[in-house]
């Protein structure tokens, strides 16, 4: 099922506006992906407006952290959400999204990228092992 992003036909006081024309297909919308922490990671591409391709992250197991003293990435797997401003309740779902505090195999870290729509989890850490980076 997809969702309407055009104008409403309910007016803010509840009346019902005539419509000036048919929905489009431009103003198609959907769901939100919602990537969340699993086993193995499940990649789907989905086509965009202009023909384009999209990959989006469903599940996602490992993140590329960056390391800001050692300027270097490593591959760690993602253990769980620590802490999401987006909404608490990711962290009880174990959803993963811009921003978001997860710990990892190598310590603390905050993900830069949108899983949702860049289909790759990237990160910086923030604390190893249990001592703090400034």
């Amino acid at each position: 099922m997809t969702i309407y992003q055009g104008n409403d036909s309910k007016k803010i006081s509840g009346g019902i506006r005539r419509p000036s024309r048919k929905k489009r297909k431009y103003e198609l919308g959907g769901y939100p992906t919602q990537t969340k922490i699993g086993s193995r990671d499940v990649r789907v591409k989905e086509r965009v407006r202009g023909g384009g391709v999209v990959v989006r992250a469903r599940v996602v197991a490992y993140a590329n952290i960056y390391d800001p003293e050692a300027r270097t990435y490593r591959k760690a797997r993602i253990l769980k959400v620590v802490e999401n401003r987006a909404n608490r309740e990711y962290v009880r779902l174990g959803i993963v999204t811009r921003g978001a505090l997860v710990e990892t195999e190598l310590g603390l870290a905050q993900i830069t990228s949108k899983p949702s729509r860049d289909g790759v989890v990237n990160a910086v850490l923030i604390k190893a092992g249990g001592q703090a980076r400034q």
